[in-house]
């Protein structure tokens, strides 16, 4: 009972940040719409100092223009945030605020300067994804593997998105947030969910060393062989010495009586 209470609230809790985080980004983009504040400009300006503000800002703005942004996003945000939550509870905060200031940075660092402000949750999206898939395969543990191919299944298209063969969309975000994904999953492959380890795994950790069962038996072996083989020369040595015994008892043969004449 208590442990179904646990998984509850643990569903629950994975739940919540996902919605805090999808609201907080249609409050923005209400608020686009309610201020003349240009907040486009508090997306990333790659290579350029008054574009560094966007390393905090740029994934909760969205286009004014295309209501399709923000919606294209929000649906793959709670999923992956979600996922993220649920199954790497105990680092999933330090992913994700990785993620997203690694996306903005690599971005600020690496993109080319063409004037214009990269804005838009799309590349922590990237990261999410690619995250969850490389750390199942890192992993090698059969429940994170699954979700490694539900990423695939579900998002696998989105790898196309790291080039550039669309106009006014940031492939450089895209590009900084799954190589930013990646990196994470290796650098935190050992903290989370991880496979149970089987006992021999345990024993070699501490320094136990297995027992050497192969060898435990060739030596059993050897000790039979030599037994079999000492046998058969104490039985080629013996020798066996008949003792006959009559039934009857021994008669009395009377001497001969001699006489001198």
């Amino acid at each position: 009972m208590k442990q179904l209470k646990k998984k509850r609230f643990i569903a629950t809790d994975s739940f919540l940040f996902p919605m805090i985080l999808l609201l907080v980004m249609w409050l923005v983009h209400w608020a686009q719409h309610l201020f003349l504040f240009p907040f486009h400009t508090l997306g990333v300006l790659p290579k350029d100092f008054s574009g560094l503000l966007g390393i905090l800002f740029m994934p909760l703005i969205h286009s004014m223009r295309e209501i399709q942004h923000i919606v294209n996003n929000s649906f793959p945000t709670l999923i992956l945030t979600l996922t993220l939550f649920y199954f790497y509870r105990a680092i999933a905060f330090r992913v994700f605020g990785m993620l997203w200031l690694l996306t903005g940075i690599f971005l600020w660092l690496f993109a080319e300067n063409k004037g214009i402000y990269h804005i838009g949750m799309s590349g922590v999206i990237y990261g999410l994804a690619s995250f969850l898939f490389a750390s199942g395969v890192l992993r090698k543990y059969l429940p994170l593997q699954a979700i490694s191919l539900f990423v695939v299944f579900i998002y696998g298209s989105m790898i196309w998105g790291i080039f550039p063969m669309q106009q006014h969309v940031s492939w450089e975000g895209h590009l900084m947030g799954f190589f930013s994904g990646i990196f994470l999953a290796y650098y935190y492959r050992r903290e989370g969910p991880q496979r149970p380890k089987f006992q021999y795994e345990i024993e070699k950790e501490m320094g136990i060393e297995p027992p050497d069962l192969e060898g435990i038996y060739n030596e059993k072996l050897r000790m039979l062989r030599e037994a079999e083989e000492e046998q058969q020369r104490m039985q080629q040595g013996q020798h066996i010495i008949y003792h006959f015994k009559s039934d009857r008892p021994t008669e009395n043969v009377p001497k001969d009586d001699t006489s001198n004449q």
